[in-house]
């Protein structure tokens, strides 16, 4: 059996994924990271995969949005935060890389224990960037990349921060550019690069929550789909994505987690609802424990065996 962990992007509602994930936990045996064979995440959801790849306790990762929640996203519906937003980064991206620092420390992307597949967006040229780890041997040079760099570059969300220029002086936009939900790339790159049987496959997809939209504006011009656009962008695409999984592996191998919420109940930039948040990610977990444990207990994943690099 090969376990795929994939947690969408959402900025602070990162709180829900990491919340759930720390239900579960307290009803396993053994670290909940060492239930899969590969982890997936984008933007919100790379951080989390990245700190439990490096091995921290998925409590330890729900204390990091907790404690750094308002540095990170602060006044956001302030006139001057919302005024600076028509024109500039509507945040300074130096909290989130402080707070990043100092969950992951000098930690590489090659001292990961967990597979990892964290989607970026090449800034420069356009065009997709994912960095992995080196679990296959074409995989030569992600390994070599700082844990604080790959997040940055995962989660540097247009309008919200400045694209984010890494140490080596690539630059990128947020991995939720195109593929906010990122299972679809998972299942392939466990089906295509690693040649895993789709029969073999099973997934735990967490979102992010999803509130209950409308995209039907009529005549709307651009005032109209300012932000209808890419809300609606997301929507499909991750909709789009859980289709490939489930077109390769199977709908009854797939646990998906995203609850629908109502509409503006949470934004991404919210850190005053980190609370709710964490209450309704608990309640979904009781309720989702019995098909988790059906789909992923059965004892922890095979040692990871990276072809290149450093473990820890």
């Amino acid at each position: 059996m090969f376990r795929i962990l994939s947690i969408d992007g959402g900025g602070i509602k990162g709180v829900f994924p990491a919340a759930f994930l720390d239900s579960v936990q307290s009803s396993v045996e053994y670290p909940i990271a060492d239930y899969f064979d590969l982890i997936a995440g984008t933007s919100t959801g790379g951080i989390i995969a990245l700190g439990l790849g490096l091995g921290l306790r998925v409590g330890e990762i729900l204390k990091f949005y907790r404690s750094n929640g308002t540095s990170i996203f602060p006044s956001a519906q302030s006139w001057g935060t919302r005024a600076r937003h028509y024109l500039f980064a509507k945040y300074r991206p130096d909290p989130l890389h402080s707070a990043l620092n100092a969950a992951f420390g000098d930690h590489l992307l090659g001292h990961s224990h967990q597979r990892l597949l964290i989607p970026s967006f090449s800034a420069r040229t356009g065009k997709i960037y994912v960095y992995k780890t080196p679990h296959h041997r074409h995989y030569q040079s992600d390994w070599r990349v700082p844990a604080v760099d790959v997040a940055m570059a995962t989660a540097a969300a247009p309008s919200y921060f400045p694209p984010y220029i890494t140490s080596s002086y690539t630059a990128h936009l947020d991995g939720g550019m195109w593929a906010n939900n990122p299972t679809g790339n998972a299942v392939v790159e466990a089906i295509g690069v690693l040649r895993i049987q789709p029969n073999e496959v099973r997934v735990l997809s967490i979102g992010c929550t999803r509130a209950a939209e409308s995209f039907t504006l009529g005549n709307a011009g651009m005032w109209g789909w300012r932000k209808k656009a890419l809300e609606a962008a997301f929507s499909g695409q991750s909709f789009g994505s859980m289709g490939i999984a489930a077109v390769l592996i199977g709908h009854s191998n797939i646990q998906r987690v995203d609850p629908i919420v109502s509409n503006g109940r949470f934004a991404l930039d919210n850190p005053g609802a980190i609370n709710d948040l964490e209450g309704l990610a608990r309640e979904c977990a009781r309720e989702e424990l019995p098909a988790f444990k059906a789909l992923f207990e059965h004892g922890p994943a095979d040692k990871f065996q990276p072809f290149y690099g450093p473990l820890v």
